[in-house]
């Protein structure tokens, strides 16, 4: 069996939960098992939407215990249950959480771990699982055979596009003891209104060649326009223009979107290492020899203060006449 731990924060399912099921509902059928979604903690959405993506099964730890991360608490009932189910292989989300997780899991089981995989090349019940994963910040991509019988996966964020693809089903509720929760927690801060960078599909990004945090507005409206997420360089978040969880590169957040516009930005390596895995990237900027160019699908020459109104204005009136 494919077990696939759907991440709930707070309650509420998010994309990157849609898209493990949606994988381990292919990787499931490659492999000629069933797919079965696992839910822990206190959920407010109907956890049987699962089925909707893929999952054949939802099974639900249902503890508050476990609305509060607590890798040692959550890895030890994850591997209970794939003790109880005899599962074959474990799909987790590329997230914080599941990066968490993963590696405890993985020594729980004596499982194989190949994490931040981006899709497989091969899938045999009885034979090695062979996954494709970014390396060298991504400049390669190598693959790598799992040939342990427990096999485990984190999927990257965007990697896949969710899919209707069945019905909801019945939620199945488990009964597993949960060990003493040993991390509590004061105070949540959460960012609302945005879809989280690692989510995005579209991010529109800048950089130095703002001159100062009281321009940001061009940006803000151009993302506003796109339905885009807005993040920045390393420089612009240690100089307190932009908060750091807007920090997009190797030292901040890595993100793949569909579009990444990058404004302002010279496109040093520390940056396209986070960056440099996005499907489409458009780089605007008044140096012709920004390294940036060299990475980018497409490129304007120009003063971002002149080229960004500009498309902004277009893309308010392309939206407008459809």
């Amino acid at each position: 069996m494919v077990l696939v731990y759907a991440e709930s924060p707070r309650g509420q399912f998010k994309k990157a939960a849609f898209e493990a099921v949606s994988f381990g509902r292919k990787l499931a059928d490659q492999m000629g098992m069933p797919c079965a979604a696992v839910v822990l903690g206190t959920v407010q959405t109907d956890a049987g939407d699962l089925g909707r993506y893929g999952a054949s099964r939802v099974l639900h730890v249902a503890n508050e215990a476990l609305d509060t991360l607590d890798t040692q608490a959550t890895t030890q009932v994850l591997a209970e249950v794939s003790r109880r189910l005899g599962a074959r292989v474990w799909v987790l989300s590329h997230t914080s959480t599941g990066r968490s997780i993963a590696g405890r899991l993985s020594v729980r089981l004596n499982a194989g771990l190949v994490s931040g995989i981006s899709g497989v090349v091969s899938a045999e019940a009885d034979g090695p699982l062979v996954v494709r994963k970014s390396v060298f910040s991504g400049k390669a991509t190598a693959e790598y055979a799992i040939t342990t019988p427990i096999r485990i996966v984190s999927l990257m964020s965007n990697a896949v596009r969710p899919e209707v693809q069945g019905e909801p089903v019945a939620v199945e509720l488990l009964d597993i003891a949960v060990p003493p929760v040993r991390v509590r927690v004061r105070e949540v801060r959460t960012v609302d209104g945005k879809v989280p960078l690692p989510e995005a599909e579209i991010v529109v990004s800048a950089g130095r060649g703002m001159k100062d945090p009281s321009n940001w507005g061009i940006v803000e409206e151009l993302a506003e326009a796109l339905g885009a997420t807005t993040a920045c360089s390393r420089p612009v978040a240690d100089s307190h223009w932009r908060p750091h969880h807007e920090h997009v590169g190797q030292t901040g957040i890595a993100i793949r979107p569909n579009l990444y516009i990058a404004i302002g930005i010279s496109g040093a390596i520390q940056h396209l290492a986070g960056v440099n895995n996005s499907k489409v990237i458009v780089v605007i900027n008044k140096d012709p020899e920004a390294p940036f160019f060299k990475a980018a699908d497409y490129g304007v020459v120009g003063d971002l203060f002149e080229v960004v109104p500009r498309l902004t204005e277009a893309v308010r009136k392309f939206k407008a006449s459809q």
